[in-house]
């Protein structure tokens, strides 16, 4: 039945046609969250899957694990600083941001608690790089169904991106990970959005409870302005009809989380964010072969608008592809080349492990479910370089212009697969499908592949030979042309 539905302290209503799904996560197969949350791209709440973590039982007070432990958490992980929203107050298209200690956070956070206040400013803790900060603390451990997470994976052993007039230039979206802890008192909230790079995302409550109210993409379009400029900021509001004039058609799904749960967010879905009361959560952006396409569609819509606006100087600017994408790596966290980077290097990743699964007396991982897995990331893969082909950015004029740390990081293919960094990230790769075909349960160790010739942590081989075997078909990538070719030689070995 529908019904109408609103944020804690809400004035106007939104129309709620249904409620999220819940299912306990230890009664569900990996291939079966795909087939009905990750491939159909629907949300979901999950049971059953934070019982042994460490943060459940140390963040949260002894004498009531519904409230976190304040105190533990400033002395345990005094970062000098942290990023806090204020929930009172807009500043452009989200909440007002602010820098303090952890320590000054929690004062805030216990001093407005004590004194009954409810005035002045609602702090919300927001995007803290928790497992970068403390990386020997292991808080929680990734649940099967979220571990093939190509961005932090990646993230964890290369830059995002390589010119170093953007590397240098910092903002929001432009860091180390995408692995968060949030934590906000009762009425904290974040306003109405969809996440970053259309990624998923997941999160997990280790107290508290947080009501969602999801949008799904075919409806995304009656939360914007005619332009498609400016998006409405809390449904909460009075929403403008003469600005937003659709926005009365939408129909959303509800979900109240509760403490141990955890909910996936599938790419696209615009929610508002309330926390009924006392809230710690961890919360993990990233995305796989089953999104890639979102990433892309994302890219390209944000590059037209950045095009669009300096278009009329294009005529006086030795360099006018290099500007819109320096424009689009400010704006959106990434650029065509950093993305191209990026699949460049997961598609020659699974090209190591597909050739170790056509020779399965060589490997430790041997699946058929995986060799499937590796196959459908190419497919992925390839499906968004041949879209990136028509694009200025790879046309003859602009890779001549392209910067040499561009180049460099997807050009050499010998040298991409004898890196460090490209080695971490083939480590990371296959110990996730092994975690993934296992179902944690006796998870491959990784061990040092110094045998000539080979990379991957699972092959048995001291002769291997799969550089030999890559760079015979192609020694140089120029462009997602090149890509298209290596990957198709790649599937066609099998």
């Amino acid at each position: 039945m529908d019904r109408m539905a609103g944020g804690s302290g809400s004035g106007s209503r939104v129309k709620v046609v249904g409620q999220v799904e819940r299912v306990d996560g230890r009664t569900v197969s990996y291939a079966e969250f795909v087939d009905r949350f990750m491939r159909p791209n629907h949300p979901v709440v999950l049971s059953g899957l934070t019982s042994s973590w460490r943060s459940c039982r140390d963040w949260t007070l002894a004498a009531d694990r519904r409230r976190p432990d304040l105190e533990f958490l400033a002395r345990s992980f005094p970062s000098p600083l942290v990023q806090v929203a204020d929930c009172s107050s807009r500043e452009f298209t989200d909440q007002k941001r602010l820098e303090m200690s952890m320590q000054e956070f929690v004062d805030h956070w216990v001093g407005k608690s004590n004194n009954g206040d409810s005035e002045g400013s609602l702090l919300y803790l927001k995007d803290w790089h928790f497992v970068k900060e403390y990386p020997v603390y292991v808080a929680y451990t990734t649940p099967t169904f979220f571990a093939d997470d190509w961005l932090n994976m990646y993230l964890d052993s290369h830059p995002i991106h390589r010119d170093s007039d953007i590397a240098n230039h910092k903002n929001e979206i432009n860091c180390a990970d995408y692995r968060f802890v949030y934590m906000g008192a009762q009425g904290t909230w974040t306003p109405l959005h969809a996440d970053v790079f259309r990624s998923y995302s997941w999160s997990a409550n280790v107290c508290g409870r947080k009501q969602w109210l999801f949008l799904p993409p075919s409806q995304s379009h009656f939360i914007y302005d005619r332009n498609l400029r400016s998006s409405v900021y809390n449904i909460n509001d009075d929403v403008s009809e003469k600005q937003f004039p659709e926005f009365n058609n939408t129909e959303w799904l509800e979900c109240i989380q509760e403490q141990n749960e955890i909910i996936f967010v599938p790419s696209g879905w615009h929610h508002q964010v309330h926390n009924l009361e006392d809230t710690v959560s961890i919360n993990h952006n990233w995305f796989n072969a089953y999104n890639l396409h979102w990433v892309w569609n994302l890219l390209h819509e944000d590059y037209k608008v950045a095009k669009d606006y300096i278009e009329d100087i294009r005529d006086i600017c030795d360099d006018f592809e290099g500007l819109c994408q320096r424009n689009l790596a400010a704006n959106t966290g990434m650029n065509f080349y950093d993305f191209f980077i990026f699949i460049t290097r997961f598609a020659l990743a699974n090209i190591v492990e597909l050739y170790h699964m056509h020779n399965p007396e060589e490997t430790a991982l041997n699946s058929t479910e995986t060799a499937h897995h590796f196959v459908y990331n190419l497919m992925s893969i390839r499906n968004v370089a041949s879209k990136m082909i028509s694009t200025e950015a790879f046309s003859t004029e602009s890779i001549c212009n392209i910067s040499e740390q561009n180049r460099s990081a997807f050009a050499d293919v010998i040298k991409i697969l004898e890196e460090g960094s490209f080695r971490r990230l083939l480590m990371a790769l296959s110990k996730a499908y092994d975690c993934i075909d296992r179902g944690q349960r006796n998870c491959l160790k990784t061990r040092d592949s110094n045998q000539k010739g080979c990379l991957s942590m699972t092959c048995l081989n001291s002769d291997c030979n799969v550089v030999g075997h890559i760079t015979s078909s192609l020694r140089e990538i120029h462009g997602p042309v090149d890509l298209v070719m290596l990957i198709d030689s790649a599937l066609s070995d099998g």
